[in-house]
């Protein structure tokens, strides 16, 4: 379906959170929007996420009697993102992030509740919190959609149950303890018997949590003000009327077309993850090619932009936020990427092993550090091997990567390759490529402290942050615990990304910067086009998402002030 004009006040590139907010905010100011998606879905790498939104001092948390200040959030980014570079984009972040979050729910069908309990990555620094900092999606149902709905895209599989039923944080407790208690075995028979009526209407379940949640919010956003989305179509150009971006050119089938924007073009193709040459350009070498990000994310926004004359922000500590993950096979045969987010490594009885089988981390680091200790445990070598090692009773109560707790047949994971499986661990070491004392050693002085719940080589379960990854019920430490019972598993982690945070250098308006730090006219950028504000670093729960709202917002906001040259009708 081509769009009903060739003129419109706002074009936007990309439908995840970023480009779908400043379409929604540009929209709610009574501008005409077009949205450009080259695939056939919205949601991008949002609608695989956790969904989490970063923002401190934000009016949820006050309500829910949760201290916060901006003058707090300043402290902790001064030791989490303590680069100079951007520090201005930070502080407009912190400024109007909570007036982002406030806009988007008095305006669009965007809703956020407070996670009263989420600890920022580095717990222990000044200023940081215990929670309330990081907000997510409240429950959607996507039923309210109607036939939109198959253009929402779908979650992962490995994070649904019974082919398609999403659950949220507070479910998956309950979850392992049916059978074990009464109100958890009632609450899981009442999500089993609403998702067994979706399915009639549906071919998945329709209550929507996490990423999903809010690619679904603000879709919905867009549709209830009749915001135009062109699915499928590249964009192959900017076009230009003396030195102001004026529209766009672009493909959808067989054909080119020119389509203009009278204020301007918003860039939010979601990063290059999927890029290989700019992967090798930027990745350190040791990063190899695994993404967990959609794979629409290959640099369009970025190549679009430096042919207008846009500067990159090259100087980013780290080029991407980093995650590790195991890769297999679907039963259609596609490859699964698999993100060690918060599920498995900070459980008690898991350990992460390099490929001389020692121990080169603490595994209930944020996951972003988790890969920077593989980075540097791989001096550059981009297929270094890296396991997580466990037992069978742990495999049996955690679960590991895709693997479900109290998974009963296992067989077809072993029988992939996925899973490693051994008797003992000098077997499991040879199984996996190390040398048997080596493994047999690491184990032994592991176990030794892990009786007690103790962790001398690394601190694991040190912080508040870790140990609320852990397990609550285990003591005397949630992170901490032997692994003794055979059989013995492993499993190959790659370094991934989740993003990338090299993107174009913008203004606290997110307008697009030349290199002489000028504004381009009419360009804007959002979500991972825009130059990460923490320079490629992690300081909590929901820094990519947090930041691609507020800037979206503003993004929208801006255009809608417009000026009086750029209100003018483009000629085409």
């Amino acid at each position: 379906m081509m769009p009903s004009q060739d003129t419109y006040d706002v074009i936007v590139i990309g439908a995840g959170a970023g480009g779908m907010t400043a379409a929604a905010v540009a929209a709610a100011e009574g501008l005409r929007v077009l949205v450009i998606e080259k695939t056939a879905f919205v949601g991008g790498t949002t609608a695989w996420s956790g969904g989490m939104v970063w923002i401190p001092a934000n009016a949820r948390m006050k309500e829910a009697g949760l201290c916060d200040s901006v003058a707090d959030a300043v402290q902790y980014l001064s030791s989490t993102a303590p680069e100079a570079a951007n520090a201005g984009l930070r502080a407009a972040f912190l400024a109007r992030g909570p007036e982002a979050l406030a806009y988007l729910e008095a305006n669009t069908q965007v809703r956020l509740q407070p996670v009263k309990v989420y600890p920022d990555y580095y717990p222990e620094r000044l200023g940081a919190t215990s929670g309330g900092r990081v907000l997510e999606p409240v429950a959607f149902d996507g039923a309210r959609l109607g036939a939109a709905f198959a253009r929402l895209r779908a979650p992962l599989p490995e994070f649904t149950l019974f082919g398609g039923m999403m659950v949220n944080r507070l479910d998956i407790p309950h979850l392992r303890r049916i059978g074990k208690s009464l109100r958890s075995t009632l609450r899981a028979a009442r999500l089993v018997s609403a998702y067994a009526l979706q399915r009639l209407r549906s071919p998945r379940g329709t209550t929507l949590h996490l990423g999903n949640a809010l690619a679904a919010r603000l879709y919905a956003s867009l549709l209830a003000r009749q915001v135009e989305i062109l699915f499928s179509a590249d964009v192959e150009d900017l076009s230009m009327q003396s030195d102001r971006v004026s529209g766009v050119v672009i493909r959808h089938g067989s054909r080119d077309r020119l389509i203009a924007a009278r204020r301007g073009v918003v860039l939010a193709t979601g990063g290059f993850s999927h890029d290989a040459t700019l992967r090798k350009r930027f990745f350190p070498s040791a990063a190899g090619s695994v993404s967990a990000t959609n794979t629409a994310g290959t640099g369009d926004g970025l190549r679009l932009a430096v042919t207008a004359g846009a500067a990159l922000n090259t100087e980013a500590t780290s080029p991407a936020y980093w995650v590790p993950a195991s890769l297999f096979r679907r039963d259609d045969g596609s490859r699964g990427v698999f993100p060690h987010t918060v599920t498995d490594r900070a459980k008690p009885g898991v350990i992460a092993v390099n490929a001389a089988g020692r121990r080169f981390v603490n595994e209930a680091l944020s996951y972003h550090e988790f890969v920077l200790a593989m980075l540097r445990d791989s001096s550059g070598e981009p297929e270094r091997p890296f396991h997580l090692v466990c037992d069978r009773q742990f495999l049996w109560r955690y679960g590991l990567g895709r693997i479900k707790p109290f998974t009963c047949r296992v067989r077809r994971y072993v029988a992939s390759g996925e899973l490693i499986e051994a008797p003992d661990i000098a077997e499991l070491a040879a199984r996996i490529g190390i040398k048997p004392s080596t493994l047999t050693a690491t184990i032994a002085g592991y176990n030794a402290e892990a009786k007690e719940g103790r962790d001398p080589e690394f601190g694991r379960g040190s912080t508040i942050y870790q140990r609320h990854l852990g397990d609550a019920a285990h003591k005397p430490n949630p992170c901490v615990a032997p692994i003794a019972r055979a059989p013995f598993f492993a499993m190959r982690i790659y370094p991934a990304d989740l993003g990338t945070a090299i993107g174009m250098k913008v203004d606290a308006q997110a307008r697009v910067l030349r290199e002489d730090g000028t504004a381009i006219a009419g360009l804007y950028a959002c979500g991972n086009d825009m130059g990460s504000i923490m320079n490629g670093n992690y300081p909590g729960p929901g820094i990519t998402l947090g930041p691609a709202l507020t800037f979206g917002y503003i993004a929208g906001r801006h255009l809608a002030e417009g000026t009086a040259a750029s209100t003018a009708l483009i000629s085409v």
